[in-house]
Order: C-alpha cells, then structure tokens, then sequence
C-alpha cells in the first residue's frame, strides 16, 4: 500500500504542472472572454468566442509597440547621453552592454563554436568562440583571430589572439558549446569527430 500511495504522488508530481497550467489558461480565457464579450456583441454585433482574447493580446501589442516607440526610445537616449558624460561609468558600461549583445542581442557573437589547439607539444586543445575573424587593425603580425574561453562554473572567461591554423570550426550548437563548457564537460554534448 506504501509503494501504491508513493506512485500515486509521483504521477501527481508529473501531472499537476500541466494540469495547472491547462486550468490557469482555461479559466483566464473564459473570464476575459466574459469580460469583452458583452461589449463586442452589443457594439459589433458579432459574438464568436475567443474573439475577445484576440482583441486583448493585439490591444496589448500595441500599447508594447507604442511604449517602445514613443516612451522607450527618448528615455534611452537621455540615459546613454548621462552616460556619455561620465568616462569611468562610459567604459564600464559600453563593455558590459557589448558583453551581454555579444550572447543574447541581435549580433550576437557567440555563434561560432571553435576548438583551438594551445599546446601542438602536447596536442592539448580547448573549446571557445570566435569573435574576430580578422584582428590585423591590432597591429599582430600573421594570419591571426580572436577567440573568446568561457571559463567553466563561473560567467567570465579570456580572449585569446591565436595563429588562425590552431582553430577548427566546430558545426554544433552555440548554446550546447556553451553549456558544455560552463559545466565543466559535465553536460552531455557530442562532437561530431568527423569534421576536418
């Protein structure tokens, strides 16, 4: 009987996220429709259900895009003109800000997952991401990239300017790359070990 109640709580620990879920959608589709229905049968003369839910999530669309565009963008100016005038606070925050597109902005540069060999002695390799495909303007000499090392268990890591034959492009997902680096190779994430 001990084994049967354990079982039975197991399935309710599978069963009661969705189940829960299910019934907050549910019933927040009924009360808005409830709520706009009336209002869209006597004004438009239609009543179709579900009708409501659609005009909400558009309404709220649209106060989004509104206060992206009219409120969002003139508070933004002035914070990066305050910015701007403090050197200090402008080089923290331009670093952290181009930090943080680099892994969830629109160009973000993580994307190319590499494994770079830094010890040809000893055929030791290490995984990172290329940044910089191209880094003559730092003046190095060669044909020469730029590799950025995430260091596992912790958000930090080090960039490393390397001879361009040391890198291997790897064909995986950057967020799997990622991952599996942070946990230290803990995570489970295959390479494809016939790629040149």
């Amino acid at each position: 009987m001990k084994r049967l109640l354990g079982y039975f709580f197991q399935g309710l620990l599978y069963i009661a996220p969705l189940g829960i879920t299910i019934a907050v959608l549910y019933t927040s589709f009924v009360f808005l429709d409830g709520l706009f229905q009336p209002f869209l049968t006597q004004y438009l003369g239609i009543n179709v259900p579900g009708l409501s839910l659609i005009m909400v999530f558009l309404l709220v669309a649209f106060l989004g895009f509104i206060g992206q565009t009219i409120i969002a963008r003139p508070i933004k100016r002035l914070v990066n003109h305050l910015i701007n005038k403090a050197p200090l606070v402008k080089v923290i925050y331009s670093s952290l800000r181009d930090l943080l597109s680099a892994f969830v902005g629109k160009e973000r540069k993580f994307n190319q997952p590499v494994l770079v060999k830094v010890n040809p002695v000893s055929e030791l390799e290490k995984l990172g991401f290329l940044t910089q495909e191209d880094v003559s303007n730092l003046g190095v000499e060669g044909k020469k990239v730029a590799v950025y090392f995430p260091h596992s268990y912790n958000f930090s890591g080090e960039l490393f300017i390397v001879p361009a034959e040391y890198v291997k492009k790897i064909d995986g997902s950057p967020a799997d790359v990622m991952k599996f680096i942070v946990s230290g190779g803990v995570a489970n994430y295959e390479i494809d070990k016939n790629q040149k």
